[in-house]
């Protein structure tokens, strides 16, 4: 996996975490840098350890189903991308609080990581050089989370769907991505 790859996975894996920063963003109103610093080392942070979680897990069945690995990246990656687009074309309203407390932080936090987790496994199985891309992964959320505290005023209901759906036909192009070039289809 390239480093640009690695870089649009990010992003695509940062789109629930930015589209609910935008949300607390809308819901807190009067929003400061602590704020967005707030939700960026929430979100970063729990997006940067889920992977690495996973990896983890993964790691440990690798040789069991290496024959399979490809097969299990684009069922993975399809299954969060058909998600997130279910999500973004849903009409029901999450509410979001405007408060940053451990509380209210930890649960989205937690929520919006739980796609990272299992793209954690697909790297042990890819044998993805774990920590760059844990990092990498970290950093993006935590920038496009603080971007998106910031901006939710602006963007609002429209700009969160819009980003859900993205992140979701990235992920699902990846996945395909993944199998084509397992199959000989893609060099």
């Amino acid at each position: 996996m390239s480093y640009v790859e690695r870089f649009i996975l990010a992003v695509a894996l940062s789109m629930d975490a930015f589209a609910v920063s935008v949300c607390k963003g809308l819901a807190t109103g009067q929003v400061s840098m602590k704020h967005a610093t707030i939700a960026g080392g929430w979100f970063g942070g729990f997006q940067a350890l889920m992977p690495l979680v996973g990896w983890a897990l993964g790691v440990q069945f690798q040789n069991l189903i290496t024959s399979l690995d490809h097969w299990i990246a684009f069922f993975l990656l399809g299954f969060l991308g058909v998600n997130m687009i279910r999500e973004a074309m849903s009409q029901e309203e999450e509410e979001v609080e405007g408060t940053f407390s451990i509380k209210a932080m930890f649960p989205l936090a937690l929520a919006t990581s739980i796609d990272a987790l299992t793209v954690g496994i697909t790297f042990a199985f890819l044998q993805v050089n774990i920590l760059p891309a844990v990092v990498l992964i970290g950093v993006t959320t935590f920038v496009l989370s603080a971007i998106g505290v910031k901006a939710g005023g602006i963007i609002g209901e429209k700009g969160k769907s819009k980003a859900e759906w993205l992140g979701g036909m990235v992920l699902i192009l990846m996945g395909t991505k993944i199998l084509l070039q397992h199959l000989g289809v893609l060099m």
